[in-house]
């Protein structure tokens, strides 16, 4: 009897540490995210694929923003107004299939104030195709 509740236990552990540990497409979030809050245009326009789009809900970028030139105005406009950011992720959850991923974060970049943001993002083959930025002001900071 003792040694089934061990063993009962091997799968809830595997499920922990599994839920701990962030996949490639975690990885690649939190890259994107240091992008954003080092004003890394560059940086973040080569996370896209080619035909992605960003819906930025709330705040003064408020709109719908699709393809790279697009995303290259918006995010500009971003680092010039914001200057550099320090940033703090959590909540993050990764869920993934042989046809892409999804990862879903809260975070808030802090720098002449806090930008509480929702994040999800949506990639297929390593590459952002879809990005919702929700401005949310009553995610804990």
């Amino acid at each position: 009897m003792h040694r089934s509740i061990r063993l009962s236990w091997v799968p809830m552990l595997l499920l922990v540490a599994g839920a701990a540990l962030a996949g490639p497409a975690g990885d690649n979030a939190q890259a994107h995210f240091r992008a954003i809050a080092g004003g890394q245009v560059e940086t973040l326009l080569n996370h896209y694929a080619d035909n992605a789009a960003l819906e930025w809900v709330g705040g003064p970028l408020d709109g719908h923003y699709a393809g790279k030139t697009a995303l290259g105005e918006v995010w500009g406009k971003f680092a010039k107004a914001q200057g550099e950011l320090t940033f703090k992720v959590s909540n993050v959850q990764e869920s993934a299939n042989p046809k892409g991923a999804t990862v879903t974060a809260n975070v808030v970049f802090s720098g002449k104030n806090d930008i509480k943001v929702r994040y999800v993002l949506t990639y297929r083959d390593g590459k952002i195709v879809n990005e919702i930025w929700q401005i949310d002001p009553n995610l804990a900071g």
